[in-house]
């Protein structure tokens, strides 16, 4: 089994597309682990455009590929062209586009729907027994494209009830988080941390949640190329 993990990007810039610094910290701790990465991202127009600086819609459109390949410098694939079985692992940093370009959370709650190819390459990992690695916003779209397949999985949006009453209106089980810790599902292989679901966390914070995560992904992927 390849010892690549699949990294799906919604953007960049947290408030239109993927976590910047989830992202590069997701990336970081793959590599940490001994593993490397594939970033990939879908080729559609983004939700929307904020202005960073006063969170103004702004009038411009924008292309999550494009926009992504920010992160990936360049070294993107189409997410319509790829294919689990080329991985060991899907990973998927948080940030609003994740709500907004990937699935509709952001705008319909529970109620969301999913962008097609998101849903497949999620059920695919899913139904291939591989690990799932969801952080801050991300565990929402899991449980979206997982609700009818698999309810009951743990994940974490942190410790606010409001976010944990959605995961558990989407099927899945609600396991309350700390920004340096992460939830494990062993049977389902979905690991999730929180991140920026606390928004006042630091770096360090964030560093610590996320390589935590990456590691419990990494045994996961131990166990499934052992099975």
């Amino acid at each position: 089994m390849s010892n690549k993990v699949l990294v799906l990007l919604a953007g960049s810039g947290a408030k239109d597309g993927s976590e910047i610094r989830e992202a590069v910290l997701t990336l970081t701790a793959i590599e940490k682990a001994g593993l490397s990465f594939q970033c990939t991202a879908p080729n559609k127009e983004q939700a929307d455009v904020v202005n960073f600086i006063d969170d103004t819609q702004m009038a411009e459109k924008r292309n999550v590929l494009t926009e992504s390949a920010r992160i990936a410098r360049g070294d993107i694939l189409d997410l319509s062209q790829v294919k689990i079985d080329d991985y060991c692992a899907l990973a998927i940093p948080g940030g609003f586009g994740v709500a907004k370009n990937l699935c509709s959370f952001a705008f319909e709650g529970p109620k969301a729907s999913v962008d097609p190819e998101a849903k497949r390459i999620i059920q695919d990992t899913f139904k291939a027994k591989k690990p799932i690695m969801a952080v801050c916003i991300a565990p929402a779209l899991v449980a979206l494209s997982l609700q009818d397949l698999q309810p009951g999985i743990k994940l974490t949006l942190g410790q606010d009830k409001d976010p944990m009453e959605a995961l558990k209106a989407m099927s899945a089980e609600p396991c309350p988080c700390p920004t340096r810790e992460f939830t494990i599902d062993e049977e389902h292989k979905i690991v999730s941390t929180p991140a920026y679901m606390h928004g006042d966390s630091s770096l360090l914070e964030l560093d610590e949640g996320i390589n935590k995560a990456v590691q419990a992904t990494k045994q996961l992927i131990q166990v499934s190329i052992s099975a």
